[in-house]
C-alpha cells in the first residue's frame, strides 16, 4: 500500500488531485462566527464575505486533536502517512502536527517551509513519489530536500492584508501602498519577503516573469498557478502577458482559487505561481 499524503487546508492543490489527499482544516472567523476552512465555508463564499465584511477575518492553526483524529484513523487501517504543512514560520500548524505525531510511529511530518500552491506542488510531487513506491522515511527525507527547489512568486494588490495579519511590518506595507504600486512577493526561509514593487499590474506581471526566468522552470515537475478573490481575471491577464514564458504549456496550466486562510492574508486580487526550479536561466 502506498504511503498516504496528508496536508493542512492551506496547501492549495490542483482540483484533479484533491481526492488523493487527506486534509486537516484550519479555521476562519468572521466576528463571532467560526468556520472550518473548506468544510463549512467554501472558497467562493469566503471571498464574498471578505469583500463585504468591515473587519478582517481571523485564522487559527489546525490543532493537535484535529491531526490526532486523522492519525488514529490511518493507524486503525494499518496505513502510513507523510504530513505536509504550511511553513512553521507562518503558522503553528506544523507544531500541532508534530505534537500529534509523537504517539504514532506510522506518521512523518514535513515542514514545507512554504505556503499555498508552493506547498501544493510539493504535496503533488509527494503523491507521485508515493505512487512510485517510495517508503515512509525515504519519502519524508526526500521531500525535505526537494522543498529547497520550489519557487513561489506572487503579485498582491495591496500589502495591507499582510500587515493586518502580522505577516509583514507596517513600514514594509506603507512602502507598497501608494501610487498604484503592486508588490511582488515570495517566500524565503519560510517567511514572506518582498521581491520588488511595480507601478501597475502589467509591470508587476513582468517582475513575476523575470523572477521565474531567473529560476528556470522544470516542466517535468508539478506546476501550479493561483488567484485570490471572486474572479480569475487578473490571473488570465498574467498568463496572456507572459505567454512566452510558458511556451507550449499555456493550455495545460493548472489554476486554482486560493483557500480562505491564504486569502485572508493576501487579500483579493493576488496572482501566484509555484514551480520547481530547473536552474537553467533563460
Amino acid at each position: 500500500m502506498a504511503v498516504r499524503i496528508v496536508t493542512d487546508s492551506t496547501v492549495d492543490i490542483a482540483e484533479q488531485y484533491k481526492k488523493s489527499f487527506t486534509v486537516v482544516p484550519l479555521t476562519v472567523s468572521f466576528g463571532e462566527t467560526v468556520y472550518i476552512d473548506g468544510v463549512t465555508l467554501n472558497k467562493q463564499d469566503f471571498y464574498q464575505k471578505l469583500v463585504s465584511s468591515a473587519e478582517l477575518p481571523k485564522t487559527s492553526q489546525a490543532t493537535p486533536d484535529a491531526f490526532g483524529k486523522v492519525f488514529r484513523e490511518l493507524q486503525e487501517k494499518g496505513e502510513e502517512a507523510v504530513v505536509i504543512t504550511v511553513s512553521s514560520r507562518l503558522s503553528g500548524t506544523y507544531q500541532s502536527a508534530r505534537i500529534a505525531a509523537e504517539d504514532y510511529p506510522n506518521i512523518r511530518v514535513v515542514d514545507s517551509m512554504n505556503v499555498s500552491i508552493a506547498s501544493g506542488v510539493l504535496a503533488e510531487y509527494a503523491l507521485r513519489c508515493a505512487s512510485d513506491g517510495m517508503g515512509l522515511d525515504e519519502l519524508a527525507q526526500h521531500l525535505t530536500q526537494k522543498r529547497e527547489e520550489i519557487g513561489l512568486v506572487a503579485m498582491v494588490d495591496t500589502l495591507e492584508y499582510l500587515k493586518k495579519g502580522g505577516r509583514i511590518s507596517g513600514a514594509a506595507a506603507l512602502a507598497g501602498g501608494v501610487l498604484n504600486i503592486k508588490p511582488v512577493i515570495t517566500v524565503k526561509g519560510g517567511e514572506i519577503a518582498i521581491l520588488g514593487k511595480a507601478r501597475g499590474s502589467k509591470k508587476a506581471n513582468n517582475l513575476l516573469a523575470e523572477q521565474i526566468n531567473r529560476d528556470g522552470v522544470d516542466f517535468s515537475m508539478p506546476l501550479l498557478l493561483g488567484y485570490t478573490g471572486l474572479s480569475d481575471d487578473m490571473l488570465r491577464q498574467y498568463i496572456r502577458d507572459s505567454q512566452a514564458l510558458w511556451k507550449d504549456h499555456v493550455d495545460t496550466l493548472d489554476c486554482v482559487q486560493l483557500c480562505s486562510v491564504i486569502g485572508t492574508h493576501a487579500g483579493p486580487g493576488a496572482v501566484a505561481v509555484a514551480y520547481f526550479k530547473s536552474g537553467e536561466v533563460k
